[in-house]
């Protein structure tokens, strides 16, 4: 796990590479990796690499980054972990590939590259970024993981193509702007995060999960997908609830096994829920000495403690069990570095508690983690989802009406409860069925169309152009109709839109920023892109089966788990936000927001104050997270808090 950044410069640049201004894009990652540190540029000038290193695989010097074939021909930069490198090694020595290294990853994608080219990719099973840089073909190619657990920023500047790990190195090159991308703002205030490709940083992108970009000297350049979560199904598998059940803990069970593979200790973030429970009960199976597992807890919120599941599970297989408390005022002071680390807001409040785990995990000597990430969203773990598919009936049967009655039933609603921001989200879900709308958007919604309508400034909706949000949906929507196969449902919808909008852009960001900022590697053994599949092909039928969030999955892990853990009611991994907010950020909050309002364009100051005081502290922490990062990233201010909270 590591941080990597680079420089291309374009055919029609005369402005060298800068080794100076190199390192320091390098080393605003430095928590990324701070076991060592690696430059290269190329002879021509034409690129420049960089690497910080977080060692976990082949700990020796000659497993160092940037890292090169024999001749030089090719290096790579790489961040991520290549789980079957050492089943691919031994196919590639056949083949005449020699190594330099004991058992470097890196070098596996490197000679997998020499021989394969780009067919390199459908043969590895991890997470990954990295780029590779072709002096034969004068061509870069960078590539990220199918789910997006490892992120990848690029942008252009002044005949120079730029990557990284994060965009605060991309901004630590010289004249790299600095703006607001207004669409990405609009769409981050529904979705908690801008869709890929775009940030919230006006020429700035993110390659998407599964994708690839080759860019050549002359700046021509092509994105590629390259994997999609049905791959290789053109119809449904047609199984037993048994046989299912036997898959998928067979299939967690090697996922698990390829995510034990490291040299340095390694342990599970445990909350006492089905997926961490069954990370840390399937790992114990597995080894011969204790798990390691941590948890964390919140100091006078006892409707968010998981710890006595947590506890339950770490004495019934024996763990070495590490626990943490959050205090609120941990939370206040933590507001900066969070803002920072971030690059672009993220603004899930569960930032805060994996960040103090993964810092109590680094602290106990634990530099790789598993986490439970991708579970819900495979087989139906929300209530918000059971919710969804239970309204779809009266939604086909609400579409049955001809358009006009239900655009005239939307508008009266609408006029009948614009005065107030209550019911807002019904609403919105009423006029996505009155136009013809899918009703779902993600598993997490903050302010919808309906909402946005009332809270943001006339002239910056007309910036926009009456650009909707629907539209990252729509053309997922798509290409989830190319290619889902025969028998999908509209769980494979909701599941297939997660997959790639949720999971990659925030949940699985706001592990990877938390972790890395304490360097420390997290692993998702429910994203292994062959147990996704597998998932991918089971019916909404046994997902969901008797009104019973993930029916299957519990039936799966049932003879591995205690009673407690399979039966307890869905908890997430929550804050309570919305209380410490009432306590100590809520008057400083509403002023920060208010003010920001005041001095830019985007809200309508009037209805903000109006809503902030309608609505709890949840709300306001996904508008403070906005209005701190364009603080620090955009406006260039230092977050001060107050002394007196």
């Amino acid at each position: 796990m590591c941080g990597i950044v680079g420089v291309f410069r374009q055919g029609n640049s005369s402005t060298s590479i800068d080794k100076s201004i190199l390192q320091k894009m390098r080393d605003t990652m430095s928590h990324r990796g701070p076991d060592d540190e690696g430059l290269f540029i190329d002879p021509e000038n034409c690129v420049g690499l960089g690497h910080r290193r977080l060692s976990i695989i082949d700990l020796s010097k000659a497993a160092v980054q940037p890292m090169s074939n024999e001749d030089d021909t090719l290096w790579i930069v790489f961040n991520g972990e290549i789980y079957n490198h050492a089943e691919i090694r031994p196919q590639l020595e056949a083949l005449g590939r020699k190594f330099k290294t004991h058992h470097s990853d890196t070098e596996v994608i490197l000679q997998g590259y020499a021989e394969w080219g780009k067919d390199i990719l459908p043969k590895l099973r991890g997470m990954f970024a990295f780029a590779i840089w072709d002096k034969k073909k004068g061509k870069l190619w960078i590539a990220r993981d199918r789910l997006g657990v490892k992120p990848l920023y690029y942008t252009f500047q002044n005949g120079f193509f730029l990557f990284a790990s994060e965009i605060k190195a991309l901004l630590a090159f010289p004249g790299v702007p600095r703006r607001v991308h207004e669409k990405a703002l609009y769409d981050s205030l529904t979705f908690l995060v801008s869709p890929a490709p775009q940030t919230l940083f006006e020429g700035i992108h993110k390659l998407p999960a599964a994708h690839t970009l080759t860019i050549d000297r002359d700046g021509n350049h092509t994105t590629l997908r390259y994997w999609n979560p049905f791959d290789g199904k053109h119809e449904l598998p047609q199984k037993t609830e048994k046989e299912w059940e036997k898959d998928i803990i067979d299939n967690l069970r090697e996922s698990i096994r390829y995510r034990m593979v490291s040299d340095v200790k390694f342990g599970v973030f445990l909350s006492g829920g089905i997926d961490s429970s069954t990370n840390v009960a399937l790992m114990a199976e597995l080894m011969d000495r204790p798990v390691e597992t941590f948890s964390i807890g919140f100091e006078n919120s006892p409707k968010f403690n998981e710890l006595k599941f947590a506890r339950l599970i770490a004495d019934k297989y024996k763990t070495n069990h590490h626990e943490t408390i959050l205090k609120a005022r941990e939370l206040v002071d933590f507001l900066p570095k969070l803002v920072h680390h971030q690059d672009e807001p993220i603004v899930d409040p569960v930032c805060v508690p994996v960040y103090f785990v993964s810092k109590l995990a680094k602290e106990s000597g634990t530099t790789v983690c598993q986490v439970g990430e991708g579970s819900d969203e495979l087989f139906c773990g929300y209530p918000y989802w059971g919710q969804t598919l239970g309204s779809q009936p009266w939604v086909k049967a609400y579409q049955y009406f001809p358009r006009p009655v239900r655009t005239m039933i939307w508008k009266s609603c609408n006029a009948l409860l614009s005065p107030s921001f209550k019911g807002m989200t019904r609403l919105d879900l009423l006029r996505r069925a009155s136009v013809g709308e899918t009703s779902f958007w993600g598993g997490a919604e903050a302010f919808q169309e309906t909402y946005k309508k009332r809270l943001l400034n006339a002239e910056f909706l007309k910036r926009l152009g009456g650009y909707s949000s629907y539209e990252p949906i729509r053309q997922l929507q798509m290409e989830f109709f190319d290619d889902a196969p025969e028998g999908a449902d509209y769980l494979h919808w909701m599941t297939y839109l997660d997959l790639r909008l949720r999971l990659p852009e925030l949940l699985l960001m706001r592990v990877d920023k938390m972790t890395m900022a304490t360097a420390v590697e997290s692993r998702v053994p429910f994203l292994d892109q062959k147990f996704v599949n597998l998932a991918m092909g089971i019916p909404q039928s046994l997902k969901y089966k008797n009104k019973t969030l993930k029916y299957l999955l519990k039936k799966a892990v049932g003879p591995i788990l205690p009673p407690e853990i399979i039966n307890r009611p869905k908890q997430g991994f929550g804050v309570p936000v919305a209380d410490w907010f009432q306590n100590l950020l809520l008057d400083w909050s509403h002023k920060k927001i208010l003010d920001f309002a005041k001095r830019t364009d985007y809200f309508n100051p009037a209805a903000l104050q109006d809503f902030l005081h309608q609505t709890q502290g949840r709300m306001s922490w996904f508008l403070l997270n906005t209005v701190l990062w364009h603080e620090m990233w955009i406006e260039g201010k230092e977050i001060n808090l107050p002394k007196d909270i």
